[in-house]
């Protein structure tokens, strides 16, 4: 009997143990881990790599991949202002406050994406909203975040304005609850290019309450609009003729599969060379590369070699200042748009080929800069 009773703990205790293994360690690629390559060839850190998820995802693989292959997080929502005030009397500050502990513990700098832009909540973007309103409320929101994480230890970069232009011009407001830019009825200055009021507005109370965090204009769009690319670049030249601060021009590389050719990474090294001779830093913010047509081998090792021609052309950009990757998301089951599987790792937390080629081109890239020579 006895002997029973303890053969059934050990087979428990054992069950235990492999549920915990399991669940506790994903697949592990081969090689020196991303952040690790990192650390160790460019200690000058004029590149950094990162990746995006929630506070949700502390706790499970999504969470222990993204620890073990990053140094620099972003956050996807829970910084922004439909998550942090859902309503005009709710504050709900708890998942944003989870990342000040998370990052002190593994070494981690974070962007903040929760910028002035669409990504408001439906309140916000209700029609019969006031411009009186509606400016009360982003000072509101704007200050609040800035007072809050100032300061905290990692706490390095925040988004201000996100998607500021469609298609050449202002993204405005739309009638009903669709994807909208709201703060566009605050009104407009007279400057040449009547620039919305909002994002003056942004800077100055990000300048203001956030003077430790580096402030980045991120924008999405691939370079098939010239004109949206001349704005922001005037808008950031209009920005600083009024004594605000911005530190980074940000763009979201949501692309297609075998978008690198040559005329695309010739333009995306002029926008670099362009953020790099205005003392702006330069960020790929949000990078997905889409599969639409399925995820065979030779789509795979497609998609890997545009992250490599991207991670390449970031390598050869950083002898004349910083930049910076963040994939948007860490894995195919659990991203945005899952189902053309983007990312670095698959349904099954597997890497893939692109990871494999961002891991390759970081381990044979130029030989770092001294700290002294990329003061």
């Amino acid at each position: 009997m006895i002997k029973n009773i303890l053969f059934f703990f050990v087979l428990i205790f054992c069950s235990l143990l492999c549920s915990i293994e399991l669940y506790a360690e994903p697949p592990k690629p081969s090689g020196d881990r991303l952040r690790t390559i990192v650390e160790n060839k460019y200690p000058d850190e004029n590149i950094i790599i990162g990746g995006t998820t929630g506070a949700l995802n502390f706790d499970n693989d999504i969470g222990l991949i993204m620890d073990r292959e990053f140094s620099y997080l972003t956050p996807e929502n829970d910084f922004k202002h439909t998550y942090i005030n859902p309503n005009p009397t709710e504050w709900n500050w708890i998942q944003a406050d989870k990342w000040i502990q998370h990052i002190a513990d593994n070494n981690q700098i974070l962007r903040m994406h929760c910028p002035i832009g669409p990504q408001c909540s439906k309140w916000a973007r209700n029609d019969a909203r006031t411009a009186a309103e509606l400016e009360a409320n982003l000072r509101e929101f704007l200050k609040a975040i800035c007072e809050r994480y100032n300061g905290k230890p990692g706490f390095k970069y925040m988004d201000v304005v996100n998607e500021t232009v469609e298609r050449g011009t202002w993204h405005k407001n739309k009638s009903g609850l669709d994807w909208e830019c709201p703060w566009y009825k605050i009104g407009l200055d007279n400057d040449k290019n009547a620039t919305p009021l909002y994002i003056k507005i942004a800077f100055e109370i990000a300048k203001q309450y956030a003077p430790d965090i580096k402030f980045i204009y991120n924008q999405h769009g691939d370079f098939s609009f010239p004109k949206s690319w001349e704005l922001i670049k005037e808008t950031i030249s209009y920005l600083r003729d009024k004594g605000l601060r911005v530190d980074g021009i940000g763009w979201h590389a949501h692309i297609d599969n075998g978008w690198a050719t040559t005329d695309n990474l010739n333009k995306l090294r002029s926008l670099i060379d362009w953020a790099h001779s205005n003392n702006l830093e330069f960020h790929i913010t949000e990078a997905s590369v889409w599969l639409k047509h399925g995820n065979s081998q030779e789509l795979l090792e497609e998609q890997a070699a545009t992250y490599r021609a991207i991670t390449n052309v970031l390598l050869e950009k950083r002898t004349a200042g910083k930049v910076g990757m963040n994939i948007w998301h860490i894995d195919d089951a659990d991203g945005w748009h899952g189902e053309w599987h983007p990312y670095l790792f698959d349904a099954d937390y597997a890497a893939k080929p692109a990871y494999y080629a961002i891991q390759e081109e970081l381990e044979s890239g130029n030989s770092p800069i001294s700290p002294r020579s990329a003061e």
